[in-house]
């Protein structure tokens, strides 16, 4: 039998709280957890370990590319995940998932297409060029 090897994951320095709502696009460097709602782009910035935590109650209408995403939440857009996508049981995906490599409990939920691709990581270099709201840090 295979093994998985654990995402270990970079240090959370950008938060959206439960009764929060952004309106526009977030770029982010390490780590971003979401609680509230991000109704924008959400970009991770490329070779920065970016890693997206949106929990139960989050939700992000948008795009998003991060190079690792961890969801149990909702995402309402394109998702790419140019590392790893972990989903657990509350994960809701409204739209195409693409990822490297995919974790998936039982109970997510993709509403849309799941697109495997070993070369994705080209995808990931283009940095947003977004108007909108960004964290940078």
């Amino acid at each position: 039998m295979a093994t998985v090897k654990k995402l270990k994951l970079p240090a959370i320095v950008t938060v959206v709280g439960a009764e929060t709502e952004i309106d526009g696009d977030v770029s982010f460097s390490a780590g971003m957890h979401v609680d509230g709602i991000v109704r924008g782009n959400v970009t991770g910035l490329p070779d920065t370990r970016s890693t997206l935590v949106i929990s139960k109650g989050g939700r992000v209408e948008g795009d998003v590319k991060v190079e690792n995403l961890i969801l149990d939440g909702a995402i309402i857009g394109e998702v790419f995940a140019c590392e790893r996508a972990e989903l657990a049981s509350g994960a809701r995906v409204t739209g195409n998932l693409h990822y490297q490599l995919l974790e998936m409990a039982m109970g997510a939920q993709v509403n849309g297409q799941l697109v495997h691709n070993d070369d994705i990581s080209q995808t990931c270099k283009v940095a947003s060029g977004s108007d909108g709201a960004s964290d940078t840090a």
